[in-house]
């Protein structure tokens, strides 16, 4: 695919500028994160599954995952169609949003998650387990089932507490990083 008026990254950089646009508009008359942030109950503000995704809380927020979807989303796009790309983008989002939420309220917290790392790093790892390279790995290890999952459990483990710190939603970036595993294995976005 090349890039240019057909890139779905450029696309989604696009999207997160319009947003974050509108956020800082209304943001001028009162805090305007309750019309974008995923919080519980979802079903009050349900249109926040997609604004949060799109979404950030900062600058700096909007600037680190643009830098890191230009770095993952212009070579997931070289072997997808542009629906496939923006749907799992979307659906990794949400689900990575949903989880965070879900995992908060489990623990008594009901905290919005805002952002669209949960689907760069879907991204990432779909980047990981879809390319050749790791096919050649994994064919060597005769790894069973169990194995399997416990590579994939760690994985995300790892990646969360890598990118944990204050107000980072780590279990939205671990789900959003096995999810893409998942899929690259399954090679969802192939066409």
């Amino acid at each position: 695919m090349v890039r240019g008026s057909n890139s779905p990254t450029l696309d989604t950089l696009a999207l997160f500028g319009i947003v974050f646009l509108v956020q800082s508009v209304l943001g001028l008359f009162g805090s305007a994160v309750g019309l974008f942030a995923l919080a519980p109950p979802v079903d009050v503000r349900p249109w926040t599954l997609v604004t949060s995704v799109y979404a950030h809380a900062s600058v700096g927020h909007l600037l680190s995952n643009a830098v890191a979807l230009v770095v993952v989303g212009f070579l997931v796009e070289q072997g997808t169609t542009r629906w496939r790309y923006h749907t799992f983008f979307l659906t990794t989002g949400v689900l990575a949003g949903l989880a965070e939420i879900w995992f908060d309220s489990a623990f008594g917290r009901s905290v919005g998650v805002i952002g669209a790392s949960g689907a760069i790093f879907a991204l990432a790892g779909y980047l990981l387990a879809a390319n050749p390279v790791t096919d050649s790995v994994l064919g060597r290890l005769n790894l069973n089932g169990r194995a399997k999952i416990a590579l994939v459990v760690g994985a995300a483990v790892l990646v969360a507490v890598l990118g944990a710190g204050p107000n980072v939603a780590i279990v939205a970036h671990g789900t959003g990083f096995v999810l893409g595993l998942v899929a690259g294995r399954l090679r969802l976005l192939g066409v």
